[in-house]
């Protein structure tokens, strides 16, 4: 008997989910993505004649689902590490070296000297004699830090590393969900400082941070795609999801003037969270309201190519943008710098990146495409001396792209989960529950299909 699984979503997630069912016996996979494209935030773009990422750019390298699953989809050959890792900090309108430092947190006070003004520094270096803090079921990392080193390691480093991950502010955001070794840290020790220095010192340093795949991100996407059995639909927008007496489910899909039943026995949605609590608004009401609380961050991604010849010389990958400081553009990438198949394929061109946009600060993306370039391009006038003007740019914009864990997100997702077991043959995956990184929504993805597994694979 053939078992019908149907995965919602054409990202990262749900191209997993797919991917993984293929060899299952007696499993048929549909797979239905509402827009055109496949990938969700991993996507190719052309840029002056050159395939680059507007999506994500890089994996993490020290968890090992996605490069994993890059070799298993036979791209191994493929996989890149940055030629440099080197970041700066845009401080006060002035360039300095970005510290090492656990997500913000110093090892070495007195490394922030030049970072922080000396008052900040001042009160940095009472942290470890600070009380210890007190252990809480969970904090914003932003209030976590200032209360241990003060305002401005806040502002100057949480702030810029975090906006880079999440688009959003620190003293929103959970310090459980989104940087758990520090808030581990908290409850067991002390000084943080001590504890971040113990932590840098035994981290790997001949194991690289990050990865990503020469020729971009963006391929591995359509690499799942061509390798799973599924049958794929785009344009496919489901509507409604309901559950049938058997036991199955009943998808709607498409416009309401032309809807169409799509019926499954199990169903995986890799959806982002607002369309999930859509669509689980009957079937599971309490983590559709969970979820609809769930709020998401706009941001946008500038690729622009300039003639090597009128590029200022810059040093490392990039640089970070402190919010407190005004400025509109969050974080540069020099890809040049970073991927060498970036740098030989342009070929006297340089290639680099700017993003912009951050929760609740939506306004700014309202500018069009033109003004945006524009304004990233005086802003880097004032940040790194340029005063080119690029031979092309693209802006790609991610609305509602980035989910924001705000304090508590760890319980709200369990309760989350906890609803969506009761109903077999539903699974749930994607960035909006236990990380927005790759790595992550392909763990989620492992999990969704392991929680439907028992339905489709049991006999007849």
């Amino acid at each position: 008997m053939t078992r019908h699984v149907v995965v919602v979503g054409g990202g990262i997630s749900g191209l997993t989910a797919a991917y993984r069912l293929r060899n299952q016996p007696g499993v048929q996979v549909t797979l239905l993505e509402g827009s055109g494209e496949l990938g969700g935030k991993l996507r190719l773009g052309q840029v002056a004649g050159i395939s680059v990422d507007i999506g994500a750019e890089a994996m993490l390298n020290r968890r090992p689902e996605a490069v994993a699953l890059t070799h298993d989809v036979g791209l191994g050959a493929e996989v890149v590490h940055p030629d440099t890792t080197s970041a700066n900090l845009w401080n006060r309108n002035s360039m300095v070296p970005m510290p090492r430092t656990l997500m913000g947190v110093p090892g070495d006070v007195r490394a922030l000297d030049g970072v922080l003004s000396p008052k900040g520094l001042a009160r940095a270096l009472l942290e470890q004699v600070t009380p210890p803090s007190v252990a809480k079921s969970d904090m914003s990392i932003g209030h976590l830090v200032e209360e241990r080193f003060g305002r401005e390691v806040t502002d100057r480093l949480v702030e810029p590393l975090l906006g880079g991950v999440y688009a959003g502010h620190a003293r929103q955001l959970s310090a459980q969900a989104c940087v758990p070794q520090v808030f581990d840290l908290v409850k067991k020790r002390r000084s943080l400082t001590t504890a971040a220095a113990e932590v840098l010192a035994a981290a790997p340093n001949d194991v690289p941070v990050f990865a990503g795949i020469r020729g971009g991100m963006g391929r591995l996407p359509m690499a799942l795609a061509q390798g799973s059995a599924a049958t794929i639909r785009t344009r496919a927008m489901v509507r409604d999801l309901a559950r049938r007496p058997d036991g199955g489910w009943n998808l709607v899909v498409g416009s309401a003037h032309d809807a169409e039943i799509v019926q499954a026995d199990a169903v995986v949605l890799a959806t982002p969270a607002n369309a999930s609590a859509r669509l689980l608004s009957d079937v599971a009401p309490r983590a559709a309201l969970d979820l609809a609380r769930i709020e998401h961050a706009s941001m946008a991604i500038i690729t622009m190519v300039f003639r090597s010849e009128d590029f200022p010389k810059v040093i490392g990958s990039g640089f970070l943008v402190p919010p407190v400081d005004g400025h509109v553009i969050k974080a540069a990438t020099y890809s040049f710098n970073k991927w060498r198949w970036v740098r030989d394929a342009g070929a006297g061109l340089l290639v680099m990146r700017v993003s912009i946009g951050r929760h609740r600060e939506e306004s700014t993306l309202q500018r069009g495409d033109e003004e945006l370039v524009a304004l990233a391009v005086r802003e880097l006038g004032e940040a790194i001396g340029l005063q080119a003007q690029p031979v092309d740019s693209h802006v790609q914009r991610w609305g509602g792209g980035l989910p924001q864990y705000a304090v508590g997100h760890l319980a709200r997702v369990e309760s989350i989960y906890r609803e969506v077991a009761e109903l077999p043959g539903l699974a749930i995956c994607g960035a909006a529950y236990e990380g927005l990184g790759i790595p992550a929504c392909i763990a989620s993805a492992d999990r969704a299909v392991a929680a439907v597994l028992p339905v489709v694979t049991m006999g007849p």
